[in-house]
């Protein structure tokens, strides 16, 4: 009894460190699998489309501004800049004489339809009782998401197109426009610098972006 108890004993012994071994392949060859495995995978078009829709909608938004109600002299001087005057030529503002160190600025019957026509304006009060608009020229639309190649496992690089989708302020802005070509070389580049003016009916932007994927997924690489 006691020499069969020996033999039991030296049977399990030596099968530990076998199963020990065994384990410990299994967890190798699981591991190296798993690296494979995650090599071989690629971003696709379904993981990256959210990604570039955010970062079109976090970019600056085109937003055309201006007030109406009695503008102090001090800094009626913006009512002789191309947006104001593109507005009154249009018929959208009405501009008066300055009186009293102020000059009135109103909008027109033609103006308040304009801008009721456009969705997401907004309208505030400011310091002296002056109305602010805020009117949106357009917003980027994603075309499509094209090519897209991976740098590593967890790098990618991908290249889309997009679009502007005008509103009806976005047309009368637009820099290749009859509104805006009235106007000289100068008044023309400060509506783009300064005022929102593009050319909002162009062809499709093609761009490139770098991706990373953390544990949370794709962002857009800071790098």
């Amino acid at each position: 009894m006691f020499e069969q108890e020996l033999e039991m004993e030296k049977k399990t012994s030596s099968i530990v460190p076998l199963l020990l071994i065994v384990v410990l392949i299994v967890g190798i060859v699981g591991v190296a699998l798993y690296f494979v495995a995650e090599s071989r995978k690629v971003l696709s078009t379904a993981e990256a489309t959210p990604v570039v829709l955010a970062l079109l909608e976090g970019q600056k938004p085109a937003v055309l501004h201006f007030q109406t109600g009695k503008i102090n002299t001090s800094v009626s001087d913006k009512l002789r800049e191309p947006n104001y005057r593109l507005l009154e030529n249009e018929g959208y503002l009405k501009i008066g004489k300055e009186s009293a160190s102020k000059t009135p600025v109103s909008l027109t019957p033609q103006g308040q339809a304009f801008l009721a026509e456009i969705a997401g304006v907004k309208q505030s009060k400011d310091k002296d009782g002056n109305d602010d608009y805020a009117v949106p020229l357009g917003q980027r639309k994603l075309l499509e998401i094209g090519k897209i190649t991976m740098l590593a496992p967890n790098r990618a690089v991908v290249e889309y197109s997009w679009k502007w989708e005008p509103t009806k302020a976005g047309d009368l802005f637009d820099a290749a426009g009859p509104a805006v070509k009235k106007f000289s070389t100068w008044d023309r580049s400060t509506l783009i610098d300064k005022y929102g003016a593009t050319f909002y009916h162009a062809g499709p932007t093609k761009v490139s972006v770098a991706l990373v994927k953390n544990y949370y997924g794709w962002k857009v690489s800071t790098d």
